[in-house]
């Protein structure tokens, strides 16, 4: 018995041993690293790598891209815009069609003035002649007229009686309170005094009217505005008729130019449309002061448009020109300077500006007038757009887009 149990012992011994060893043999297998698998799994890794930072590149560059890629934008900075000469202005109301005018210059009526004797008299002297300035309130001539002389007698006749009649009042007032006059002469009085000095202002009104003269009937004709002597009328010694001119004055800086228009403008033209005018001197730009349409008179109903300068210099009172307005002006449309408008691939756009440089945005176009074109769609009117040297813009865009293509 007991040899048998010795022998089992041993081979349950070695059955053991053999398991171990195999075990360790399994373990040692399915850890092994193999070369062709670890290669390839290296080398993927690697691939996703590559591609992970490509991807992230072509993300940088699309953010990098911005605006810049998208069409019909042109980046420039505020100094950029300034260093090419480009203007910004804003889209304003207006519109219509443009119908050209014949006219003249002619002086405003406040700058132009016949000086005429306001009472009959001698000329004593002359005291300007043609060509000279003068500024308002200068003698012209002195006159000695007997009718001013009156004219000053009654004035200083007229405040001796007020002067008198008041101190009949006062006296009067003075012995009411002393009773010894009554009141109702008090009241009389007082009336006559009133009355008195109303006839001393009117006398002197006349007197001021015909030129203030002086006791001996002396009296100065005086300006009554600035500017220059055209002509003269009398000479020293020679009789002044009342209401004859003594002196033409007229301001050369207060001319308007006038024009005659067909009776159909009236309804087509307002105060305050632009009118370039051309003179013999240069070209001037004016703004509409007044229109009035013609009764059928001499000018056969023509309609009157008066306009005054806005910039540049009009010719001498008396020279033609001819001007050219823009008329049937539309009420809330949208216009720009014509040069602001260009064609990009046979469409209209305008250069809005952005907070990095300008879009070119699309628009439909209408009528043009008086340098400027009419936006029928596509501005709201409150855009800032390129105006002066928009070319560029064009130009620049056109070499982006070529650029692009390559």
């Amino acid at each position: 018995m007991k040899r048998k149990f010795e022998i089992n012992q041993y081979w349950l011994l070695g059955g053991v041993a053999a398991i171990v060893l195999l075990g360790g043999t399994a373990y040692v297998l399915m850890n092994r690293p193999v070369a062709g698998a670890t290669e390839a799994a290296t080398e993927e890794v690697h691939a996703e790598g590559e591609a992970g930072h490509v991807e992230g590149e072509e993300e940088h560059a699309e953010e990098e891209g911005g605006e810049e890629g998208e069409e019909g934008v042109v980046q420039l900075t505020a100094a950029q815009i300034q260093a090419v000469g480009i203007t910004l202005v804003s889209a304003s109301g207006g519109g219509g069609g443009e119908t050209r005018l014949s006219g003249r210059v002619e002086p405003m009526v406040d700058a132009r003035a016949a000086v005429a004797a306001s009472v009959g008299g001698r000329v004593e002297r002359v005291l300007v002649a043609p060509g000279q300035s003068v500024r308002a309130g200068q003698p012209l001539a002195t006159l000695v007229s007997g009718e001013a002389a009156t004219f000053r007698a009654d004035a200083d006749s007229a405040a001796a009686s007020a002067d008198a009649a008041r101190r009949a009042y006062e006296r009067d007032r003075n012995l009411e309170e002393q009773g010894v006059v009554a009141r109702q002469d008090v009241e009389t009085s007082r009336a006559q005094s009133l009355s008195a000095d109303a006839v001393v202002r009117a006398a002197r009104a006349r007197s001021a009217a015909v030129g203030s003269p002086n006791a001996s009937g002396r009296l100065s004709v005086t300006s009554p505005i600035s500017g220059v002597v055209t002509s003269v009328q009398v000479g020293p010694g020679g009789f002044a008729a009342q209401g004859g001119v003594i002196a033409e004055v007229t301001n050369p800086a207060r001319v308007e130019m006038v024009f005659n228009a067909a009776p159909a403008l009236a309804a087509q033209v307002r105060a305050g449309s632009t009118i370039q005018v051309q003179t013999p001197s240069g070209d001037v730009t004016g703004v509409v002061t007044g229109v009035a349409a013609g009764g059928g008179g001499a000018e056969g109903g023509a309609t009157v448009i008066r306009a005054r300068p806005t910039s540049g210099t009009l010719p001498p009172a008396g020279s033609a020109i001819t001007g050219t307005v823009v008329t049937g002006e539309s009420v809330g449309g949208v216009t720009v300077p014509s040069e602001a408008v260009q064609t990009v691939e046979g469409a209209s756009v305008v250069f809005v500006r952005t907070e990095s440089g300008f879009r070119a945005m699309p628009v439909l176009v209408g009528r043009q007038a008086g340098g400027r074109t009419e936006i029928v769609r596509g501005l709201t009117g409150s855009e800032r757009i390129a105006g002066a040297n928009a070319f560029l813009l064009k130009a620049e865009l056109a070499k982006g887009e070529a650029e692009h293509g390559h």
